[in-house]
């Protein structure tokens, strides 16, 4: 997204002469300065930062809010720029099926809710239950592709007894039923239990419609905790028309966050018609809430093995191209001409070719959303043709023994961020939550170190990040504070460039400003 930059004029060194500013953060450091500065703010834009030995003994500072930070660091606040919001807050309410390690375990870890203290069925149908019918059981998180037996209908049925049950992947690509639930919905499963690509969405979205009320404080609750971590912004790509949600959540109080609301195609044609545009403010949305790009998905997903790749999977398979290249590009004139950033989901390294064919033949720029798997020959048309590379870093670490498996002999070509960064692209990152934690602290450790903090070594450790390039593509490209930039502050505890990678995961975040209000800390 382009950066927005406040008009009002700025005089550094010192603070506006309309009038004192409503606070100052003292005594801070910026990444890898040693001398402590003041960082003065008026109508929520940074409008100087002075060295603290400059401080002036007049001119505002005893008029204003004064936060001691006694040598803090800040950084401009962070973004997440790839989030499923609704689909991340619902997540922590279903059960948890990651650490299964084989269908049979995900089955036993669903029969044991069943037969413990209650399942989370909080996170169920709300509409059956309504009914008085047993809400459907909604489990999260498994990941097939790497293990050494097969999901079927059978065996989730022997688990489940009879309960309505949906298993969602961590890529939410893919949906595991049993009859009971595949019943309920109205759904034709074969003999594994399994809904892949536009099915799988559809029953996710259904499985989603919960009351308001419920989800709302889910939400809310998230937003606090991302909040938390020097989040200051999201870009939300939940699947559904999500402008209305977000205006409801935001007249409710929710003030944790600025979000970009991004719009699918088949609602392109109400946004343009209600002048909507990637970027504009909307209205009633108190200054948080913008619209955000055009999101098109034109593959699968690696788990689900619906990546589109030009060398085939060990099956056979090739993976799927959702949208053809006239259909894309047809979408992409169109973004262009209504004023859209389009934001196009591309996996596979045949797939990211098809994405980069459709901008070029266009004239527009945008980003390709997670450009996991390039051809070499691609790399240098990023940054040609003005595509931002908006990657999830985490995913690197989880998905390893799964390319491995798929892409084997060609991962050094995977999630390839040094590569990308050397053939000029600009990089965005991001989580997409639910499939990597909304916290951009994890993603700039998978981005940096290429490893977990469970021992296990760097993969492709040449694919590594810096950590400065780290922070600037968590930052929306600025990687530090500035005169006239919006008062979005993290505050830390350490130096980002400096302390060990098992802090630098776990940053401790003192506080978070959202256009100088804090959102998190400053008591």
């Amino acid at each position: 997204m382009p950066e927005q930059r406040h008009s009002r004029s700025i005089y550094p060194g010192s603070v506006y002469q309309s009038g004192v500013p409503e606070l100052v953060l003292a005594s801070i450091r910026q990444p890898g300065d040693e001398i402590c500065s003041d960082v003065y703010i008026r109508d929520g834009v940074v409008a100087a930062i002075i060295p603290s030995q400059q401080r002036p003994t007049s001119g505002g500072r005893e008029a204003a809010r004064v936060v001691d930070l006694d040598g803090r660091y800040v950084i401009p606040g962070l973004w997440d720029e790839h989030v499923h919001m609704t689909q991340w807050a619902l997540a922590s309410n279903r059960i948890d099926l990651a650490g299964a390690n084989s269908a049979r375990e995900a089955a036993a870890v669903v029969g044991s809710h069943l037969a413990g203290a209650g399942a989370p069925d909080a996170a169920g149908s709300g509409a059956h239950a309504a009914l008085g019918a047993a809400p459907t059981l909604v489990g999260v998180g498994f990941r097939d592709v790497v293990w050494p037996d097969l999901p079927s209908l059978d065996l989730l049925d022997g688990a489940t007894q009879g309960r309505p049950t949906a298993l969602l992947s961590h890529d939410l690509h893919c949906v595991w039923l049993n009859s009971a639930a595949a019943e309920r919905y109205g759904v034709s499963v074969d003999r594994s239990g399994l809904l892949r690509e536009e099915p799988a969405f559809e029953l996710t979205r259904e499985l989603g419609r919960l009351p308001d009320t419920l989800v709302d404080p889910w939400v809310q609750k998230a937003g606090k905790a991302a909040a938390g971590r020097g989040v200051v912004g999201i870009v939300d790509f939940e699947m559904t028309w999500n402008r209305d949600e977000w205006l409801r959540r935001i007249a409710g109080g929710f003030d944790a966050l600025r979000i970009e609301a991004g719009v699918y195609p088949q609602d392109l044609d109400r946004a343009v018609a209600e002048g909507m545009r990637t970027g504009l403010p909307v209205d009633g949305g108190g200054g948080l809430l913008t619209v955000g790009p055009l999101k098109v998905l034109i593959d699968g997903s690696l788990n689900t093995r619906t990546a589109h790749c030009v060398d085939p999977y060990p099956d056979g398979s090739h993976g799927l191209l959702t949208v053809s290249a006239p259909e894309l590009l047809a979408l992409l004139v169109r973004a262009r001409q209504a004023g859209f950033v389009p934001a196009v989901h591309a996996i596979g390294d045949a797939a990211n070719r098809v994405a980069l064919d459709a901008f070029e033949a266009a004239g527009i720029g945008g980003r390709v959303e997670h450009a996991q798997f390039v051809r070499n020959e691609d790399f240098a048309r990023f940054g040609r043709l003005g595509v931002t590379a908006s990657v999830q870093p985490a995913h690197a670490l989880d998905d390893r023994d799964a390319a491995e498996a798929n892409w084997a002999g060609r991962t050094d070509r995977s999630f390839p961020l040094r590569s990308l960064v050397a053939a000029g692209a600009k990089l965005a990152l991001g989580s997409d939550a639910p499939v990597a934690r909304l916290d951009p602290w994890t993603a700039m450790s998978a981005a940096t170190a290429r490893a977990r903090q469970d021992g296990r070594g760097p993969w492709h450790a040449e694919q590594a990040l810096t950590r400065r390039e780290a922070l600037t593509a968590s930052t929306r490209g600025s990687g530090r504070l500035r005169v006239g930039d919006h008062a979005d502050i993290a505050v830390l505890d350490g130096d980002p460039l400096t302390v060990s990678d098992a802090d630098f995961a776990a940053m401790p975040v003192a506080a978070t400003l959202v256009a100088g209000r804090f959102t998190h800390g400053g008591a």
